[in-house]
């Protein structure tokens, strides 16, 4: 997994403007892969951010880079936790949290939706999206708005251009460590 496919997928959370991004990776050897996100951690615990494998198959991990306090607080939401609490998740810490969102990786048919709570999405747009995922759309981009088109739109075009710049300066140099914001 390189820098540039972590700054390519995860710049807004990099930069602290996102909770967290996910991203899937091909890779051949296991204890390669986890060894290169334990070599993560290392770096960006420092900067408040982690790294988790939320799923793995024989040839590909989800990846899950996020801040811990940011996704703590967006779990306080009132709607965010009613959705949990709804999904059957003990509401006790955003870590375990984090490992029942693995366990439904894991153990369900269905895809956890409920996930874009762990990305900064807004609830009332999880929620939307969980409940009726092709009536009531107001915009698409980074994922779809169901209650405030204008707001999504600017934050989708601040996302964009957080990724382009921490691109830009990754190609000229700088390293991960260093587009990463401290928080």
């Amino acid at each position: 997994m390189s820098e540039e496919t972590i700054v390519n997928q995860c710049a807004p959370t990099l930069a602290g403007i996102k909770t967290g991004n996910m991203f899937s990776v091909k890779y051949s050897d296991e204890k390669e892969i986890l060894q290169n996100i334990r070599e993560l951690n290392h770096v960006l615990v420092k900067k408040g951010v982690r790294v988790i494998p939320l799923q793995k198959t024989s040839n590909r991990i989800l990846i899950y880079i996020y801040r811990p306090d940011y996704l703590e607080r967006d779990l306080l939401h009132p709607l965010a936790q009613r959705i949990l609490k709804e999904k059957g998740y003990e509401l006790v810490s955003s870590d375990r949290c984090i490992c029942q969102l693995i366990r439904n990786f894991r153990n369900d048919s269905e895809f956890p939706h409920e996930v874009g709570l762990f990305l900064g999405y807004p609830p009332a747009d999880v929620s939307g999206f969980i409940n009726s995922p092709c009536e009531g759309v107001k915009c698409c981009g980074c994922w779809k708005s169901y209650s405030d088109p204008e707001k999504a739109e600017e934050t989708f075009i601040k996302y964009r251009k957080c990724t382009d710049i921490l691109q830009n300066m990754n190609k000229q140099g700088k390293t991960l460590e260093q587009l990463t914001v401290k928080s």
